[in-house]
């Protein structure tokens, strides 16, 4: 089978890959070899381990997303400022590849003041936009690196990140709270956590460590306290973003498990949200990027 052209999602820790035909998936695969697992010499054989039986007599696109075009990625894909459109400028073409692809990266973005940078996300939003035409509004993207987006007028004003994913990751298997903390989830702890931080932001340090003595004192259930991390953890973050999310139109793009935990926490704060999956917006963003290659080659 060869594809028309190969959509890739290269982050930091994983690599997906889709063969596409205009907007239909052919075939997929994934695997761990992501950015931070590569040397500069091993992104263009890890790619074609995957995509060799989608390849054809003639040249294919392929067309990347995230920190694929990072510093320590493939090829660096400078960042473009906001406000802008999520991809405002053509994908970077990678210098030397195969003769059998025409590899292009899509630039991640920066904001000046207070300085922040994203790689991947835009990508995203591109995609959210093509199927939301003159949506206004905040996007957040949850996961390790939590982004808030603020869109107007089909450009990205400007952005927050947030570390919450990393924290929890960090907080749960390599401080004390590793003892107290394990799997599964209990709804109730979790709202109540998010609800308490967000109107009391400042004893976030206090309550992480209740989580330990709960658990030496009160023998806490373990899946209770993974809800209450998660709850104090997200309702600090929701606490610092109430002027991006308190009444405006709400989306969020991510995988299934995370958005629905964000989505409760913002409906119980009564605001109102959308959810788009990541992948399919993902898909689009980059067939928008595709769009724009033919300034390039």
């Amino acid at each position: 089978m060869s594809a028309e052209w190969i959509a890739v999602d290269w982050g930091t820790s994983h690599l997906r890959v889709w063969a596409m035909q205009g907007e239909t998936i052919m075939a997929q695969a994934q695997s761990d070899r992501g950015m931070a697992r590569l040397r500069k010499d091993e992104f263009q054989s890890s790619l074609l381990e995957m995509i060799e039986n989608w390849l054809g007599a003639d040249p294919v696109d392929v067309v990347a997303c995230g920190m694929v075009g990072a510093r320590q990625g493939w090829v660096e894909a400078p960042y473009s400022a906001v406000p802008s459109a999520p991809v405002p400028v053509a994908p970077i073409r990678v210098p030397n590849t195969d003769a059998r692809i025409r590899a292009f990266v899509v630039p991640g973005l920066k904001q000046n003041a207070p300085p922040d940078v994203m790689r991947g996300e835009e990508t995203q939003i591109a995609g959210f936009l093509a199927n939301h035409q003159n949506w206004d509004g905040v996007i957040c993207l949850p996961g390790t690196h939590t982004k808030w987006v603020q869109v107007s007028a089909g450009e990205i004003v400007s952005f927050r990140t947030f570390m919450t994913g990393e924290m929890f990751e960090l907080l749960s298997k390599q401080s004390v709270l590793k003892h107290s903390v394990g799997d599964g989830w209990d709804e109730a702890a979790f709202a109540e956590a998010a609800a308490d931080t967000l109107s009391k932001p400042e004893q976030l340090a206090a309550r992480l460590f209740g989580l330990r003595a709960a658990d030496l004192l009160h023998n806490q259930n373990k899946a209770t306290a993974r809800s209450r991390l998660s709850g104090l953890l997200i309702g600090a973050e929701l606490a610092a973003t109430r002027p991006y999310w308190l009444g405006q139109q709400l989306a969020i793009i991510g995988a299934d498990g995370i958005s629905q935990i964000y989505a409760g926490a913002l409906q119980l704060q009564g605001a109102f949200v959308e959810t788009a999956n990541a992948t399919q917006c993902t898909l689009a963003g980059l067939s928008q990027a595709r769009n724009l290659t033919r300034q390039t080659v």
